[in-house]
């Protein structure tokens, strides 16, 4: 029988594509070969791999030294990054019953599998060693980065936990590892979950036609629903409806559906979030901090809450004040259409978006033909042509794991210097939203530079049956930000794959996404992308000067939206007691206390915030506004200097997008701009000083 099981399992490993060499190109995973079933046996290898590695390093008789601890540590684990950098990101965007079956397997295996490495005293009685005698040592930057970084992942990770708490430790990290999942499911469920459909076309006036268009599409997919007009709860739908559609009982049942989420019924995150908040509290205080925050916060730019604080109370108090003057206005709209009662939330994209096209002229249905997708990915790739040297080449022979998802190969100087998937429009295994991942990090491995295989992924609005996917001036902005953190993935050179690319401080890691946005609104930009998608007419200067004028134009509401949601994640993570928390009463009573106006609510409630309970912003979704200070600040030498500035341009790659996380980011920074970032360009771009 004992010869049986292995033949199976040595069958298995070779039928297994992750147990094999990638013979496909650039080495990209081969996504038409791997099957569900091939996850959960690659990741029980790469764990036991893994710990063979760590058995290797601990047993090693030699002295403890960087090549044989912590280098010999920092190459371990390659199987599990290989099939990790697959899974965790299809759960994503590929997500299914089976894929989230898996996931609820593995999530605790593997938090089990780091705390075993973490908690290792052998192995971390080694890195103490060499990390103590690092001033001798003769490493060279890179390396006394690596040593630093290695030995404080210990001690974060655990290693100087008393024994007789190592397992309530590991057991709160198993339960956070489940529960993060949890919470992330259910916001992706409750989301596909509604629809909001309407009989009556007349009951959609003053919507854009085109957005009409998707929704009578969206629609006749379903049998059940053909003929008539579906929208639902995901951005690309939801928004346009919110500013367009005068049937304010239409606008309310969208509105409540999209902001009451995971607040009760099947998919409620309110006990999810008790005891996510309690056990990341109490695993803190297990490691001798007084809260979350405060164990978040030591391994960032800003160092403490209170440093937090003081950042987000600069640009608050400006902002509400402004938002409290839009407010005003809107009431005034809301009367004299008839309504004698108070603004709500679902009112204030409405007659933002009213006040807005009289005001400024400026019409969300008039931009949109003047940025499709294609028009916007050409002014994209010119900007990086222009900026850094380097070309996009759509390559079809390179495997997908989606039919949406494109690949590209990244050209410099006749060379491919990384592989870029973009994967563009909604469906219900995506979870919303924008984000930039890596299916493959950058590192230099036997002397070869091995290149990064980046992923970007959207949710814009679907092309039609008669229109491409046209994008309103948000969503622009939106694929500018995300392909920032893609060029921060593909300009990456360095020799760690722990310290390459955005493996930076949460607070430094929006600087290079935040910063490439500044391109899409630039004048002399628009013009070389923004071109009609029909005639092909280059967008008029009239209505280039109209945004420009308009640029500031709702910031009040969108600053105080986001720096709600920063407070509202720092006020649970602050919390230095356990305790039994009202979910609701807790978000409500906090942002009043703060002074935030009933008619808005935080960026994103607590129930789908998943930034801060599933994909790692928890005390951390300030760091939008932080890097948003030195984005702000770092632009000033490109309008000094010209926005295609190659001198500016090449300052920038080699000390911030090349760097990662080789050295202090403050360092890289005042290295790129000569001094430390002023908060003053940040509030004069945005309208607030």
């Amino acid at each position: 029988m004992a010869f049986v099981s292995l033949a199976v399992t040595v069958s298995a490993q070779k039928s297994n594509p992750f147990m094999q060499e990638w013979d496909t190109p650039y080495g990209v995973p081969p996504f038409d070969k791997i099957k569900t079933e091939h996850y959960l046996p690659a990741f029980e290898a790469g764990m036991k791999q893994q710990m063979a590695e760590i058995k290797a390093i601990t047993n090693n008789k030699q002295a403890p030294t960087f090549e044989n601890t912590i280098l010999a540590f920092e190459n371990s684990g390659s199987l599990l990054n290989k099939v990790s950098g697959v899974f965790f990101n299809l759960t994503e965007c590929c997500n299914s019953p089976e894929m989230e079956a898996i996931a609820e397997k593995v999530y605790p295996k593997l938090s089990q599998h780091g705390d075993n490495i973490m908690l290792n005293a052998k192995l971390f009685a080694r890195v103490k060693t060499v990390y103590e005698k690092r001033a001798s040592l003769n490493l060279n930057a890179e390396q006394m980065r690596l040593l630093e970084e290695v030995y404080k992942s210990f001690v974060r990770g655990g290693a100087n936990v008393p024994v007789e708490k190592q397992a309530r430790f590991s057991a709160i990290n198993e339960q956070l590892s489940v529960l993060t999942l949890k919470f992330g499911n259910n916001v992706l469920k409750a989301t596909n979950d509604y629809k909001l459909v309407v009989d009556n076309v007349k009951d959609l006036a003053g919507m854009p036609q085109s957005q009409i268009d998707a929704a009578r599409e969206a629609a006749n997919a379903d049998p059940a629903t053909k003929g008539k007009y579906v929208f639902t709860i995901h951005v690309p739908s939801m928004e346009p409806f919110l500013m367009n559609c005068r049937n304010r009982d239409l606008r309310r049942e969208l509105w409540t559906a999209y902001s009451t989420r995971c607040t009760s019924g099947e998919f409620d995150n309110s006990e999810v979030i008790n005891q996510i908040v309690n056990l990341r509290l109490e695993r803190a205080q297990i490691m001798g901090y007084p809260s979350h925050a405060a164990f978040v916060l030591d391994n960032c730019m800003a160092k403490t809450p209170e440093a937090v604080d003081n950042l987000l109370m600069q640009v608050w108090e400006p902002a509400l004040n402004k938002a409290k003057q839009e407010a005003y206005k809107y009431q005034r709209m809301l009367f004299a259409d008839g309504y004698n009662e108070p603004l709500q939330p679902y009112d204030w994209r409405y007659y933002s978006e009213q006040l807005r096209k009289a005001q400024y002229d400026l019409d969300d249905d008039v931009i949109r033909p003047y940025f499709s997708l294609e028009n916007v990915t050409n002014g994209i790739f010119t900007c990086c042509q222009k900026l850094y040297g380097i070309t996009f080449r759509k390559n079809t022979n390179i495997p997908t794991y989606h039919p949406d998802a494109i690949p590209y190969e990244v050209v410099e100087n006749g060379n491919v210097i990384a592989i870029v998937y973009v994967d563009y429009f909604p469906r219900e295994s995506k979870r919303s939203g924008a984000w930039m991942t890596n299916f493959r990090e950058q590192e230099v491995k036997d002397g070869k530079n091995i290149i990064p295989i980046v992923s970007l992924v959207f949710n814009f609005t679907k092309p039609t049956a008669d229109k491409p996917s046209l994008l309103n001036f948000d969503e622009t902005e939106t694929y500018f930000h995300e392909f920032g953190h893609g060029l921060h993935s593909i300009f990456s050179k360095c020799t760690y794959r722990s310290l390459s690319g955005t493996n930076v401080s949460r607070d430094f890691v929006e600087l290079p996404s935040q910063f490439f946005e500044h391109w899409c609104s630039e004048p002399a930009v628009m013009r070389m992308y923004a071109k009609h998608y029909k005639t092909g007419q280059v967008i008029p200067d009239s209505l280039i000067a109209k945004i420009e004028a308009s640029s500031t134009y709702g910031q009040g509401f969108i600053n105080t939206e986001l720096l709600a949601a920063s407070f509202l994640d720092m006020a649970y993570y602050s919390i230095t007691e356990p305790q039994k928390i009202n979910v609701a009463e807790f978000e409500k009573n906090y942002l009043e206390s703060i002074g935030l106006i009933p008619e808005i609510i935080s960026r994103y409630r607590s129930t789908y915030f998943q930034h801060v309970f599933t994909t790692g912003y928890d005390a951390g979704y300030y760091s939008y506004t932080w890097a948003a200070v030195l984005d702000n600040d770092a632009f000033e030498l490109f309008k000094q200097n010209g926005v295609f500035d190659k001198k500016t341009a090449d300052a920038f790659r080699k000390n911030i997008l090349e760097k990662g996380n080789t050295e202090d980011p403050m360092v890289l920074y005042k290295r790129y701009r000569g001094a430390e970032p002023s908060i003053d360009a940040l509030l004069r771009n945005r309208g607030l000083k």
